[in-house]
C-alpha cells in the first residue's frame, strides 16, 4: 500500500521545506522506491501563472503545460522525475472543484462546509495523485507556516488522512528554525516548541522534527527539543547550512532519517541506498577545478529565487565540466543608465551573458545593450525566451538596419514588428494558463551549435509565452547572418537562433532550465559553459 509522508513548517517561512521534502524523496529514491511529490501552495490563486516573481519566485512549468510553484523545479531536480498539474494543488484550484461540484448539484442539495467538502477535495486530490502515479510512496509539502489561517484546511485534511488509510502508512515531518542568538551564545529552542505545539493543537503529532541551523545541535540540545515536543531524540534532525542544497540529501542520510523514515513506515527490510552518483555530484561541487563568471542580465532583481530554474541550470552545467560557477544577477534597468564606459568595464569581467526569462517593457533596453555588446565582443551568449527576442530585435536594429524593430508586446506600433503576437493568442482575453505551455518538439538544423549540444536530430522543450519570432522577417534575419537552428515543425514556427559567425551565441523561444537536473545538465546550458570555459583563456589576466 502507499505511504504517504506530510512535511509543514514552522517559526519562518523560506526555510528549505521543499528542499527538504525533495532531499527526502532523493534518499527513498536511492533505496528503489517509486516516489512523487505534491505541493499544497494555500493562496488563494487557482495557479502560479499569473504571480509576479517579485512575490513568489519564478513560475515553474511542466511537461503538460501546468503553471507551478517553484518548489516542483527542485523536486524534478531532486527525485529526476517530470512531474505536471497533478502535483501542484492551490486553495483556489481545491474551491473551484467545490464550487463546480456544487454548481452540478452533486452535493444533493447539502450544505456545503470546509469540513468535510473541502478538507474531502484536498484529501482526493493526495489519492488521485498516489493512483496516476502508482507510487510506493508520495510525499506532500504544505507551504506556508503552521497558523497560517489560510493553510488550515490543508492541515485538516492531512490530519484527517491518517484515519483513512491507517497509522502505519502515514508520516508527519515538521521543519522548523532553531536560531543562534550571539547576544547570549546560545541556540533557542523556543520557537520551535512553540511551533510544534500549534501544530499538536491543530491535532497532529509530528513523527520527526528537521531543524534547520546554522549551527550543529548538541545532543542536549536535541534531547530538549525532543522532551518538550514527545519525540525521540535520534527523531530531531539537524539539517545545518549547507555550501549547496544538492549537499542536502547527504546531510540528511548521515543524520539517520533514511532509516528513520524506512523503520516508521515499515520499509526496514529496503536495501542501504545508493547514493554513488549523488555524492559524485556533491564532490564535483565541492572540488571544481575550473571557474568561471556569468553575468545573468535580467529585470526582477532583489529576490532570491526569481531566476531559480536558470541558475541551477547553470550549476549544472558547472558540474558537467567540473567547474565552479560564479553567477552575478545584474538589473538591465541598471544597464540602462550606464554610459558606454561603464557598460564595457562592467561586461568585460564575465566570461559569459545570459538574458533570462521575462515579460513587459521595463529594462529591455539594457537587455538590448547587453546582448549587443555579447554580440560585438565575441563574448558566449545564452537567451532564454524573452532573451532569446531580445536578441532578435537587436540583431535586427544593429546588423540588419531595421530602425524601430521591436516586439509588439513592448510596441504595437513598431514599423518592424520581428517579435509578434502568436495567432491563436490574438483573441484571449483571459490570462491565467492561456500562453502557449507545456512540451513541444522541435527540429534541429543538422551541423549547428544546438544540434552539437543535444546530439539527436529532435528535442522535446517546455514552453511559456504568448509572442514568436515573426517568420515574414525571417529572410532579412538569415540574409544578414542569423540561422534558424531549430523550429517546431507543425507549424515551422522559430524556436532556436544562432550566430554562426560568433563563438557561441544561442538564443532559444524554450525554456531549457527547466528541465535541467545536476545528474542530466540541459544540453545547451552544458554548451554554454562550455564555451565560457573556452572564453578565460580568452580573458586570462584581465581582473
Amino acid at each position: 500500500m502507499t505511504k504517504y509522508i506530510f512535511v509543514t513548517g514552522g517559526v519562518a517561512s523560506a526555510l528549505g521545506k521543499g528542499i527538504t521534502s525533495a532531499s527526502i524523496g532523493r534518499l527513498l529514491k536511492s533505496r528503489g522506491l517509486r516516489v512523487t511529490m505534491l505541493k499544497f501552495d494555500p493562496y488563494v490563486n487557482v495557479d502560479a501563472g499569473t504571480m509576479n516573481p517579485h512575490q513568489h519566485g519564478e513560475v515553474f512549468v511542466t511537461d503538460d503545460g501546468a503553471e507551478t510553484d517553484m518548489d516542483l523545479g527542485h523536486y524534478e531536480r531532486f527525485i529526476d522525475e517530470n512531474l505536471g498539474r497533478a502535483n501542484n494543488t492551490t486553495t483556489g484550484k481545491i474551491y473551484n472543484a467545490v464550487i463546480g461540484r456544487e454548481r452540478r448539484g452533486e452535493y444533493l442539495g447539502g450544505t456545503v462546509q470546509v469540513i468535510p467538502h473541502v478538507t474531502n477535495e484536498i484529501k482526493d486530490e493526495i489519492r488521485s495523485l498516489a493512483r496516476s502515479a502508482g507510487a510506493d510512496v508520495v510525499i506532500v509539502e504544505v507551504g506556508g507556516t503552521v497558523g497560517d489561517i489560510e493553510g488550515l484546511p490543508f492541515l485538516e485534511a492531512i490530519r484527517q488522512f491518517r484515519r483513512t488509510v491507517g497509522d502505519q502508512h502515514v508520516m508527519y515531518m515538521h521543519v522548523s528554525l532553531v536560531p543562534y542568538l550571539p547576544a547570549a551564545g546560545e541556540l533557542k529552542t523556543k520557537p520551535t516548541q512553540h511551533s510544534v505545539k500549534e501544530l499538536r493543537s491543530i491535532g497532529i503529532q509530528p513523527d520527526v522534527i528537521i531543524c534547520r541551523t546554522q549551527r550543529p545541535l548538541m545532543r542536549a540540545v536535541k534531547e530538549k527539543i525532543a522532551l518538550f515536543c514527545d519525540v525521540e531524540p535520534d527523531a530531531v534532525i539537524q539539517a545545518i547550512d549547507a555550501q549547496s542544497i544538492y549537499e542536502v540529501p547527504l546531510i540528511l542520510e548521515d543524520e539517520g532519517l533514511g532509516r528513520i523514515i524506512l523503520r516508521r513506515l515499515g520499509l526496514d527490510h529496503l536495501p542501504e541506498p545508493d547514493l554513488a552518483e549523488w555524492r559524485e555530484i556533491v564532490e564535483r561541487i565541492r572540488h571544481p577545478q575550473g571557474s568561471v563568471r556569468i553575468a545573468l542580465v535580467g529585470k526582477y532583481m532583489g529576490v532570491e529565487d526569481s531566476y531559480v530554474s536558470v541558475v541551477e541550470a547553470l550549476h549544472h552545467g558547472g558540474i558537467a565540466h567540473r567547474c565552479h560557477v560564479d553567477v552575478t544577477k545584474i538589473d538591465s534597468e541598471v544597464v540602462e543608465r550606464w554610459d558606454q564606459v561603464e557598460l564595457e568595464a562592467e561586461l568585460s569581467r564575465y566570461h559569459g551573458i545570459l538574458v533570462p526569462p521575462g515579460f513587459g517593457a521595463r529594462g529591455v533596453e539594457g537587455k538590448v545593450r547587453a546582448i549587443r555588446y555579447a554580440r560585438e565582443h565575441g563574448v558566449p551568449f545564452l537567451g532564454s525566451c524573452y532573451g532569446m527576442q531580445w536578441a532578435v530585435v537587436e540583431f535586427a536594429r544593429h546588423v540588419c538596419g531595421l530602425d524601430g524593430a521591436n516586439t509588439t508586446e513592448v510596441d504595437p506600433q513598431t514599423p518592424h514588428p520581428v517579435i509578434s503576437m502568436l495567432a491563436e493568442q490574438r483573441k484571449i482575453v483571459e490570462k491565467g494558463g492561456t500562453m502557449r505551455l507545456g512540451r513541444y518538439p522541435c527540429r534541429l538544423a543538422p551541423g549547428s551549435l544546438a544540434a552539437q549540444a543535444y546530439g539527436v536530430p529532435e528535442v522535446g522543450e517546455r514552453h511559456r509565452h504568448r509572442y514568436e519570432l515573426n517568420n515574414a522577417y525571417r529572410p532579412a534575419l538569415e540574409a544578414h547572418g542569423m540561422r534558424v537552428s531549430g523550429v517546431y515543425p507543425d507549424q515551422d514556427l522559430v524556436e532556436i537562433i544562432e550566430l554562426p559567425d560568433h563563438p557561441w551565441f544561442v538564443g532559444t523561444q524554450f525554456h531549457g532550465e527547466y528541465r535541467s537536473r545536476p545528474n542530466r545538465p540541459h544540453p545547451l546550458y552544458q554548451a554554454f559553459i562550455r564555451a565560457a570555459l573556452d572564453r578565460t583563456a580568452v580573458t586570462a589576466g584581465r581582473p
